[in-house]
């Protein structure tokens, strides 16, 4: 981060300086108490559970001296550090945020979407490191909080940033997108994830729209035309980008060939350079055709080419447990435990069947936030890996009892095991795996199914 003042914190976030000198200066800012250091701000969230202006004692003893804080009587200590006094602290960081990359004067890609964010969002930052030094969002920073965080890792030796944006109600994407104000958005799909809070796919497609709130002539929409409700989409104030596997499509993804953990090739045809590119990416999924297509069509409004941006697509290295292979005693692993929604998990079943192997396993954990539909969606999945014959469907946990619904007919019951918890699969599990098998293992996050991974492999 570059060195701001605390007069410029002051103005950004609309406070009131308590105590301190507005000529001093920080170089970061931190959320956790326990990550803080000297010469940063030290930002206390209000969260549902936790009001963390109860660490500034702590904060202080680290050697911190600047604090942004929302309750007057908790800074009443701290007469000689910097004290920034606002009406809430998430807010006051995020007008910071938004204060801060418009000096950097970046260009700006979002990327969002009900699966595939993190993947493209990934894809978008190999790209435009061809040209440019680029920043990105580190892990799963696309919250409320997140964003602003991402953002203050960013200084003035980058040229371009790629960032995810996360919501799981109304409004969320529109104040992430107020702070950043990107040129291009990208969203990859619209399907049921948090259709418990926003009521329906097309209360989600409506929160996702939110990405061109603040479009004008100026900006472009990338679409996955693909997706029912994506390609119903139109404007005539903004640009839209359409990718998809149709040959009317403004990208053009077609002739794609899965070759399990070797990758995927596919023909990329853009409609704008009447041309055809081969494209091969080592990562699996053929998913990832039409993920890696928009992030080269949302690079190449930022003036990567699409022959030069190819390249990147080589280099990408994906973020955390998402279709990760490893391999131990013989056994083949497919780590996409991050987290799970019936699309993704059906292309993960795709990518399970297009490996090389003697028995393909499905170990899969509960799907969450589909609301009432839960135990719907979760049949249809295992009819789906019924429909792909796999050789062994292994579920875990309430809500995945019903891929057994789903899967019984096709499977039969000899070719499913369901444990009520991660504990009866350890028990169960010596002999279980052989040499030659591939394993698929996916879950929602909150399953923590990385856990099984490093228990038994």
């Amino acid at each position: 981060m570059n060195k701001i003042t605390i007069e410029e914190i002051r103005k950004a976030c609309c406070g009131q300086l308590l105590s301190g000198d507005e000529t001093d200066t920080i170089d970061g800012v931190a959320i956790d108490s326990r990550k803080i250091k000297p010469g940063q701000l030290f930002v206390p969230i209000i969260g549902a559970v936790h009001d963390a202006h109860k660490f500034l004692p702590q904060v202080y003893e680290a050697g911190c001296r600047t604090f942004l804080v929302s309750d007057r009587k908790a800074a009443e200590p701290y007469g000689d550090c910097n004290v920034v006094l606002v009406e809430d602290t998430t807010k006051g960081m995020q007008l910071l945020a938004k204060y801060y990359l418009e000096k950097l004067n970046l260009k700006k890609i979002t990327v969002t979407g009900s699966v595939g964010k993190t993947s493209t969002r990934d894809m978008v930052y190999s790209i435009l490191s061809e040209k440019y030094k680029t920043g990105t969002t580190v892990g799963n920073l696309n919250s409320d909080w997140g964003v602003p965080l991402t953002i203050f890792s960013f200084d003035d030796s980058m040229e371009a940033a790629v960032l995810e944006i996360g919501m799981d109600r109304f409004g969320e994407i529109h104040r992430l997108v107020d702070i950043i104000r990107p040129e291009v958005g990208l969203i990859t799909n619209v399907g049921i994830s948090h259709v418990e809070n926003l009521g329906s796919r097309e209360g989600i497609l409506q929160a996702k729209m939110e990405t061109v709130d603040f479009f004008g002539e100026e900006n472009t929409l990338v679409i996955n035309q693909s997706n029912d409700m994506l390609s119903t989409v139109e404007s005539d104030v903004y640009r839209i980008i359409r990718v998809g596997l149709e040959p009317s499509d403004d990208y053009y993804v077609h002739d794609i060939c899965d070759h399990g953990d070797k990758g995927v090739d596919y023909q990329l045809t853009v409609k704008a350079e009447g041309r055809t590119y081969p494209v091969h990416l080592d990562i699996p999924g053929a998913h990832n055709a039409l993920n890696s297509a928009m992030a080269l069509a949302g690079c190449r409004l930022h003036g990567v080419e699409t022959e030069d941006g190819i390249p990147g697509l080589r280099k990408v290295a994906l973020t955390g447990s998402r279709l990760t292979i490893r391999e131990k005693d013989g056994i083949k692993i497919i780590d996409d435990a991050y987290n799970a929604a019936p699309d993704s998990v059906k292309s993960a079943l795709n990518t399970l069947m297009s490996m090389e192997g003697k028995r393909k396993i499905a170990l899969l954990g509960g799907m969450n936030e589909l609301g009432g539909e839960s135990a719907r969606y979760h049949r249809e999945v295992g009819a789906y890996a019924a429909e792909k014959e796999i050789d062994l469907l292994i579920t875990v946990g309430e809500k995945a009892f019903d891929y057994v619904a789903g899967a019984r007919e096709g499977l039969g019951e000899e070719r499913i095991l369901h444990f009520a918890e991660k504990e009866d699969l350890y028990a169960a599990a010596e002999g279980l795996f052989r040499e030659g098998d591939v394993v698929l293992v996916k879950a929602s996050r909150g399953m923590e199914f990385e856990q099984i991974i490093e228990k038994l492999w």
